[in-house]
């Protein structure tokens, strides 16, 4: 029997951050357990696999007081630009590091390259135990929780954070009941590169069934998202690359010139899943395990990113019992108006920019072009966009 001061079951960006983050907060050091059930470096780890992901300034500002940044910041690559825009139709949008007087207005980040730069520090950290192992019953007591894992192995804590994905073992086991919407839509990603040089500029680009996303990357690549119908989606996956690359150069256009190559391609469905209760007697939720969210505006990680930094900063603050009831109390309050307007404001964008209906795409070429040139309308999209949000 192990006994810490908080366990986390998974150990992918949320539960890593969090793991990284609680120690460079608290005054007293804190024993903490991460049960993960993939090695870091397993090319099959869900969690830190060859995706990309877009970091608002917001996040890297919460990273770089955590101290995380400074490594991160090395593989990292700044997007200086965002142009958003409806195929087709007139209606665009652009944002630039000039306009907001900022360094970056985001980060593009491999997701691989994040997980060895986090096993590197947790291994450093000896207050850190990594486990390799699944959960695979949870018990609750008045003043600990008792975490059975399939190595047969027992660890108490006494908090439990469910950072184990959108399908969460322990929030199945716990009973907190998850929400989810098909948006009859299915994410092609791969990696593309272009005939122009990005310059550090990401796009969003509009269709009718969904949004195409280019962000920029190192070595001059792209990383692309792209979210179509799942009939078509499963046509798309089939095709050769030159077959891919034509379909692709259509629906997003020419600003980077011919597209050139596309890396290998993986999908998934995009689902809205959410987790109404993210605190529960000596348990937390956060990460894919309180919400995943469609890619739309790029907001689920960054949404993550916030609910990872306001626990952390309520367990490294709470004198005594890390998972006490005014510690979770502090948590759930402090996250409940953001999480619902994020999800709220990314369902809303999916419905609206992913048909092609006349009256829908009048209002939004109508709406983009009122957000580039007024800015009451243009700053609230801009503070989320940048993750300056309040916590």
């Amino acid at each position: 029997m192990k006994q810490f001061d908080v366990v986390i079951a998974g150990g992918a960006m949320a539960g890593m951050t969090l793991a990284l983050a609680i120690n460079k907060l608290s005054k007293q050091p804190l024993s903490i357990a991460v049960i993960e059930p993939f090695p870091v470096d397993d090319l099959a780890h869900p969690g830190f696999d060859s995706r990309s992901i877009a970091l608002s300034y917001g996040s890297a500002a919460i990273l770089r007081k955590f101290g995380l940044w400074e490594e991160i910041a090395k593989i990292a690559t700044p997007i200086e630009h965002i142009h958003v825009s409806d195929r087709t139709h007139a209606g665009m949008t652009d944002i630039a590091t000039q306009e907001v007087g900022l360094e970056a207005l985001g980060y593009v980040v491999e997701l691989a390259d994040v997980g060895r730069i986090y096993y590197r520090q947790a291994q450093l950290d000896d207050n850190i135990e990594l486990i390799q192992a699944s959960v695979s019953q949870v018990t609750r007591h008045e003043k600990k929780v008792q975490i059975r894992l399939t190595n047969e192995t027992v660890v108490e804590g006494k908090l439990l954070v469910a950072a184990d994905g959108a399908i969460s073992t322990c929030c199945q086991q716990l009973g907190h009941e998850l929400t989810e919407h098909n948006f009859d839509q299915v994410a092609v990603i791969a990696n593309v590169t272009t005939e122009l040089a990005h310059k550090g500029q990401a796009f969003e680009r509009f269709t009718e069934s969904g949004p195409v996303a280019l962000l920029p990357m190192s070595e001059g690549r792209m990383s692309l998202v792209w979210c179509l119908h799942p009939e078509h989606a499963t046509e798309v996956m089939d095709y050769d690359d030159k077959q891919f690359l034509s379909e692709l150069q259509t629906a997003f256009g020419w600003r980077l010139g011919k597209l050139k190559k596309v890396g290998q391609r993986a999908s998934y469905p995009l689902l809205l899943r959410y987790r109404k209760e993210n605190v529960s007697h000596r348990f937390a939720v956060v990460g894919n395990a309180a919400q995943t969210l469609h890619p739309i505006a790029g907001q689920g990680f960054n949404l993550g990113i916030r609910d990872v930094a306001t626990l952390a900063e309520s367990i490294a603050h709470s004198t005594h019992d890390v998972g006490c009831y005014q510690v979770l109390k502090r948590f759930k309050q402090s996250r409940s108006d953001d999480r619902d307007a994020t999800i709220e404001m990314t369902s809303a964008l999916v419905h609206l920019f992913s048909n092609d209906y006349l009256a829908t795409r009048i209002g939004r070429n109508v709406g983009l072009f009122a957000m580039d040139n007024l800015p009451i309308l243009k700053t609230p999209l801009l503070r989320r966009t940048l993750g300056l949000v309040s916590r």
